[in-house]
């Protein structure tokens, strides 16, 4: 596919991380064999049981990963713009467990796993780069996995809620900055959609959120963290 200069400079600018760690002659197979891909909104971008083939880097957009399920799905993780993911299965040596689609309109670098492999066996520095970022993505899974089985409906939806704010951050007006279908909100809550908009009006009752159809302003914040850790 072919990439625009803009684009190019995006896949630059996000590989800082990995860029300092990387050999010139390492850079220039990074440059000639990184494709950039257009996703548009709740398009795929891998699926279950398909062959990991690239390691992905999120330029723009918001993208979810997340398990199907029996009459609904369960989103595991949420990736913000410079960001790596899809590359466990490889390492792993299995197909993909997981389903991968955008939020919104999404930006993906896509660099074949094959020449990240060949770069690893003589680069120490980018296989700790790696270890490190698997631990910490196993760290948010496992915590998410104890509290959205454990905590109450109210506690697991604060808990998403300040997740969104993490990950995304907040707009000038404390918006957060990601518009969730309810069903994708319930789907990262581990909860049906209509206990979450039935929760969302509890939180918009206590003054706690405002909404405005896909849009979720917090209103008190300390009030969501107390919320959330009350469970």
């Amino acid at each position: 596919m072919n990439r625009s200069e803009d684009e190019f400079l995006d896949f630059s600018s996000s590989l800082t991380d990995v860029w300092r760690l990387l050999s010139e002659q390492e850079r220039n197979l990074l440059r000639q064999n990184a494709s950039i891909q257009h996703f548009k909104n709740n398009q795929k971008i891998y699926s279950a049981g398909d062959e990991p083939k690239d390691l992905m880097c999120l330029l723009k957009g918001k993208v979810k990963i997340y398990k199907e399920g029996i009459g609904r799905n369960q989103i595991i993780r949420i990736i913000k713009p410079i960001q790596y993911f899809a590359y466990r299965a490889y390492f792993a040596n299995e197909n993909y467990l997981t389903d991968a689609a955008a939020f919104e309109p999404s930006i993906v670098c896509m660099v074949p796993m094959t020449l990240v492999n060949n770069i690893l066996k003589d680069n120490f520095n980018l296989c700790m780069f790696f270890i490190r970022q698997l631990s910490v993505d196993l760290g948010i899974t496992e915590e998410r996995t104890v509290n959205l089985t454990q905590k109450h409906i109210r506690g697991r939806l604060a808990e998403s809620l300040l997740f969104l704010i993490d990950s995304y951050g907040l707009e000038e007006d404390n918006t957060i900055n990601i518009y969730l279908a309810r069903e994708d909100l319930a789907n990262l809550s581990n909860m049906t959609t209509a206990n979450a908009i039935r929760t969302l009006s509890t939180f918009v009752s206590e003054k706690v959120i405002a909404l405005d159809g896909r849009k979720i302003k917090v209103l008190d914040e300390e009030k969501l963290q107390k919320i959330s850790k009350l469970g």
